[in-house]
């Protein structure tokens, strides 16, 4: 990605992924990562352990500036967005060995594409655009994996819209805005796929929001500031999808937290801070989403941190760093502590940019 950190004064590859890919009889434990300034996806064993390992043929090559990616839930596709070529790659897995293969043509998208979200049927594939301020839609071909835009995409958002979150399976999709500080909210056609504004849209949250994110229950949405060092959290309305903000919040973390993720359990939140090179971790109180630090955060995690994201298992964290490194933590399941993997950090041909999971 090509974006710049204005807070940061670094150019960043800001909403790239690495995604992980467990079971169905498929290749077994895989992640794939996005290299945005080498135009690669590089691909990796997950060991059981949580150490990564490249597999044959990686890194593969893809389009201009990667910044996102994502795994269709049948574990045939993968799809990644390139912020440089303003397009979406489709690949296909090799379900033996885990190699990708592209297909022979992209799907256009708007400007600056920058983060990818699917509904959990893997029917319609959501696309923010930072640099055209909208969401472009796609249904998806069961067969084929090929993408087409639903009617009425792409839908506007506000502006410089960063980082999507689908919870309740694609019921609801919401999107972080970087620079009108707030968060649209959505609700979804599971028919058509097409996106009705909620009412109460947008909501108003820190400073420079930069990640969303909501636990596997879709019970809270919470909210990464940049410039703020806070989080936002909400309850969601699981009929309307409506949010009203936790008592408390925003609560305070580290400098420039620029990725948030919660744990398959629903029980923690962690968050990279790009500005302090470490992770923020909290334990998530199941009735209110309310925060409290875990003991030992925050958790030193290289010089820069890009992304956080908890692998679908549950037991570790992987944390993508602007050193061009991936480091491997598990998770206590009992405190959510964060311990170091044996071998980490993973390098990497080029800066990782962010992560997101699926299995």
């Amino acid at each position: 990605m090509t974006t710049s950190k204005k807070s940061l004064g670094l150019s960043i590859l800001v909403v790239g992924a690495l995604l992980v890919a467990c079971g169905n009889g498929r290749v077994g434990h895989i992640a794939y990562v996005t290299l945005g300034s080498a135009n690669e996806v590089a691909g990796y064993k997950v060991s059981s352990s949580g150490a990564l390992s490249q597999i044959a043929g990686s890194p593969f090559s893809g389009g201009s500036s990667p910044s996102a990616i994502y795994i269709h839930p049948s574990k045939k596709f993968v799809y990644v967005a390139n912020e440089g070529g303003g397009d979406i790659s489709l690949f296909t897995i090799d379900s033996t060995s885990g190699a990708l293969t592209e297909a022979s043509s992209r799907a256009a998208a708007g400007s600056n594409p920058s983060s990818l979200a699917m509904d959990s049927n893997g029917k319609f594939l959501f696309v923010a655009n930072s640099g055209s301020n909208n969401v472009s839609v796609y249904s998806i071909d069961a067969s084929t994996g090929a993408l087409a835009a639903v009617t009425g995409s792409p839908f506007p958002a506000g502006s410089r819209p960063i980082e999507l979150a689908t919870p309740s399976g694609g019921k609801f999709l919401y999107v972080a805005n970087a620079n009108s500080d707030s968060v649209s909210a959505y609700s979804v056609s599971s028919s058509s796929g097409q996106l009705t504004q909620i009412s109460g849209s947008p909501y108003t949250v820190g400073t420079d929001p930069y990640s969303v994110t909501s636990d596997p229950g879709a019970h809270f949405l919470y909210v990464a500031n940049l410039e703020s060092g806070s989080v936002s959290a909400f309850t969601i309305d699981s009929s309307s999808g409506a949010l009203t903000a936790v008592s408390n919040s925003p609560f305070t973390v580290s400098t420039n937290p620029i990725s948030a993720t919660v744990d398959s359990s629903g029980k923690y939140l962690y968050v990279a801070n790009s500005g302090s090179g470490n992770i923020s971790a909290f334990s998530i109180d199941s009735s209110t989403g309310a925060l409290t630090g875990i003991s030992g955060s925050p958790f030193t995690a290289g010089s820069t941190p890009t992304f956080a994201v908890s692998d679908t298992s549950g037991q570790f964290l992987f944390v993508g760093d602007q050193s061009s490194k991936i480091y491997e933590f598990s998770i206590n399941s009992s405190t959510g502590a964060l311990s170091s993997v044996s071998g980490s950090p993973h390098g990497t041909n080029s800066a990782p940019s962010a992560m997101s999971t699926i299995q």
